[in-house]
């Protein structure tokens, strides 16, 4: 039972002659103001501007053929040609008593569902997740659970970097600088240093080849006076030699060389480099499904670049049939009109790329499951990169997949940057997870000193990891946000646990009243609304399946987290205006436990398409 859809409905049939109906529906909003109404209206002025009309009078005649009933009675025109739509106090009451022994809490699954798949987190393999990674896992999560609660069909799927550049590096640092103790204790620990160590090697050279390349490659080429004179200058202000930068130079590239030869070698199926592949992956898939447990992140697969690389050479090889992709400076690529760069689909050296991944990804996807819908939940910087794969995949023949990059900002510390540790690290994920705990646990000790050991740590656990979560789904996904943990696990303001405290506190009135919600549902007593209180609180329940539709169709979660905390702010005010317990009658004590039953199931359900748990007591 969709309020916002039906009023829609009910205007699409009233819009005046010369009005595009599917524009005049969407003009029905939720009123940002009680006092005007529920709902408004607000597409008069655009008819009546464009037929060269009064938008009042417009308004005026739309408000007497529009048929709104029951729900509410003729809008009230308002302004220059505003519609303000006020539901009808018994329809809202009659909504809430089914909506007692809904499940779905009005939710309507549709009759031709699409097939979603949402592609998230997605790390690198062989390294522990990071707090880079928490944005991907969580709105991907998170935009899964909303699609699944709305009744589509969902693949969740987790597109693994387990075939890369850090592979190669982790096999030659195996080969060069194991430390097999350490293997035996902690094995992704050890592939982490591994892989570092590489980096380490790599990166000082790189970066002094991006100062002094021009110089260095004058004296590779036998023009050494030159390339002297050219150092000096460049090396000015330093205390830098010509020898030590060209032995660092040598050096970095020919660790860079070696691991990328370990990376060919393994594409290539060398049997020592696909044997220890083989031994690392079980204890990197493990770490990362530890993480995704605490975290309660469920993919359906887990494919990574490795399941995708027999496919890539017949990906190239198809586009070249079609005349899609052709031979520019010995590499194969694809030129979109509306892109500078082509789209390289296979490099000088022979070797496949992310684009070719993608390419193969997109084919596999539309032979196993045939998709509506993909979405790619990866971070901004990404951006370029998506535009032109959809672009090419259309062209391709799968144009009748709607393709969306899911877009978001960065996690910034406090000094506005991104989020890291003092040392400089990106903070790891797990730590990220424990500190959380750790500070809700001294929230739930100062408030809840009375509840057992185990249940505070219970308690603990899924506030910290809920706060973590909610912050980040409360904002704008495009937003970079500041990480501030006291605030997110405070009890006041937009937080989950403010949220989860609400939830938690009408369970506590249902113990005080020595009755259940399961006693009150089945006994279906009438909900007044004659309080204000009571009766914004009502409207608010009725607007879950809307908001979640909203979501979902937006692509935001931060639409849900406003109206769960609008709906907690409802139900504050309603809780200091409207005793329950100590009602004036049983009537309206049992009433208004239906309406705060209802209250906590809908904040127990959004909180739920969030990825984020409640308890019973806080």
């Amino acid at each position: 039972m969709n309020v916002l859809e039906q009023l829609r409905r009910a205007f699409v049939a009233a819009t005046p002659e010369g009005g595009d109906p599917a524009a005049f529906a969407l003009a029905v909003r939720p009123s940002t103001d009680p006092k005007f109404g529920d709902y408004q209206a607000n597409g008069c002025m655009a008819i009546a501007k464009a037929a060269k009309k009064n938008p009042r009078e417009l308004a005026l005649e739309v408000a007497k053929v529009v048929d709104l009933a029951p729900m509410a009675g003729p809008p009230e025109v308002a302004g220059p040609g505003f519609l303000n739509v006020r539901l009808s106090d018994d329809w809202i009451a009659r909504q809430l008593g089914d909506l007692l022994v809904d499940e779905k809490l009005g939710l309507s699954f549709p009759e031709h569902p699409k097939t979603v798949v949402v592609d998230y987190s997605s790390p690198n393999v062989a390294k522990p997740m990071h707090v880079g990674h928490l944005r991907s896992t969580v709105i991907g999560e998170s935009l899964a659970r909303i699609y699944s609660a709305l009744g589509h069909k969902v693949i969740r799927d987790n597109h693994l970097g387990d075939w890369g550049s850090q592979f190669g590096m982790i096999l030659w640092g195996w080969k060069n600088h194991r430390d097999e103790a350490a293997y035996a204790a902690n094995p992704v620990a050890e592939l982490a240093r591994l892989y570092k160590l590489a980096q380490a090697r790599i990166k000082p050279g790189e970066t002094l080849r991006e100062r002094y390349g021009k110089a260095i490659s004058l004296d590779e080429a036998g023009k050494s006076a030159e390339a002297r004179a050219l150092f000096a200058k460049l090396a000015e202000g330093t205390t830098d030699t010509f020898e030590d930068v060209a032995r660092k130079i040598a050096e970095a590239r020919d660790v860079a060389d070696a691991t990328r030869a370990e990376t060919v070698k393994l594409h290539a199926g060398d049997y020592e480099n696909r044997v220890l592949w083989d031994q690392f992956m079980p204890h990197c898939l493990a770490a990362l499904q530890a993480v995704y447990d605490r975290l309660d992140i469920k993919h359906d697969v887990h494919l990574g670049e490795s399941f995708y690389d027999p496919m890539l050479a017949d990906v190239v090889k198809d586009l070249e049939t079609r005349g899609l992709a052709v031979e520019s400076e010995g590499a194969t690529v694809v030129f979109s009109e509306g892109f500078k760069a082509p789209f390289i689909v296979r490099k000088r050296d022979g070797a496949y790329n992310y684009a070719t991944t993608d390419l193969a990804t997109i084919q596999y996807r539309k032979a196993t499951w045939d998709p509506d819908l993909l979405l790619y939940v990866v971070d901004h910087r990404q951006g370029d990169h998506f535009k032109q794969l959809f672009a090419v995949a259309k062209r391709w023949g799968y144009d009748g997949i709607a393709m969306e990059h899911v877009a978001f900002g960065t996690v910034l510390g406090q000094d506005r940057r991104p989020y890291k540790t003092r040392d400089g690290d990106v903070v790891g994920l797990e730590s990220l997870l424990d500190e959380a705990i750790a500070e809700a646990r001294k929230v739930v000790d100062e408030n809840s000193a009375h509840l057992p050991e185990g249940q505070r740590r219970h308690v603990a656990e899924v506030v910290g990891l809920g706060a973590i979560k909610y912050a980040d789904l409360s904002q704008n996904r495009m937003s970079d946000y500041v990480f501030d943990m006291a605030r997110m696990v405070a009890l006041s303001g937009n937080t989950a646990t403010y949220l989860q405290y609400a939830y938690a506190r009408i369970q506590s009135i249902f113990r005080k009243a020595e009755t259940t919600p399961e006693a009150i549902r089945a006994a279906r007593p009438p909900i007044a609304l004659s309080n204000p209180a009571e009766r914004a609180l009502a409207v608010r329940v009725l607007r879950y399946p809307e908001t979640l539709e909203f979501a979902a169709g937006e692509l935001k979660p931060n639409i849900l987290t406003d109206y769960l905390f609008d709906l907690a702010n409802a139900y504050s005010t309603f809780y200091q205006e409207c005793p329950v317990i100590k009602a004036e009658s049983p009537e309206r004590r049992d009433g208004r436990l239906a309406l705060i039953d209802l209250t906590a199931r809908t904040l127990r359900a959004g909180l739920s398409a969030l990825g984020i748990g409640v308890v019973d007591e806080m």
